[in-house]
């Protein structure tokens, strides 16, 4: 039997880190930045815009998933795979949100999580805007 490299020594959430990593890593920074600024348990919606790449691939490298699993506080270095994409297809279920873990919002996954795919961002071919 033959296996391929990747089968075996796969790092990260998905098959490419700048649509999987790199998004989930956003996400924790825009949490970052909500509770710095102590307006976390006001938050009612949060909308994200994946522009160009991101948008083309979203789904199948799983940037749709890492990004919600940001936004629920995973990061990618203490991401457990299993569970996670457990925990994503719940909120999807649900459309409720554990925001940083911390507090439930409503989240729809096809209006609150949008692919522009003819669009690009000027500072980036792997660009997303996230709103709360």
């Amino acid at each position: 039997m033959i296996y391929s490299i990747f089968e075996v020594f796969r790092i990260g959430v998905g098959p490419s880190s700048s649509h999987t990593v790199g998004p989930m890593s956003a996400a924790n920074a825009f949490l970052a930045e909500i509770e710095h600024h102590g307006t976390m348990s006001s938050v009612k919606r949060v909308l994200v815009q994946l522009y160009g790449s991101l948008a083309l691939t979203g789904t199948g490298h799983g940037t749709d998933f890492a990004v919600v699993a940001g936004l629920m506080g995973e990061t990618p270095e203490d991401l457990d795979p299993i569970v996670s994409r457990e925990r994503v297809a719940t909120v999807k279920k649900t459309e409720r949100l554990p925001l940083a873990g911390k507090h439930e919002i409503t989240f729809v996954h096809d209006a609150d999580l949008i692919m522009h795919k003819a669009e690009f961002l000027a500072e980036h071919p792997n660009g997303m805007v996230l709103e709360a």
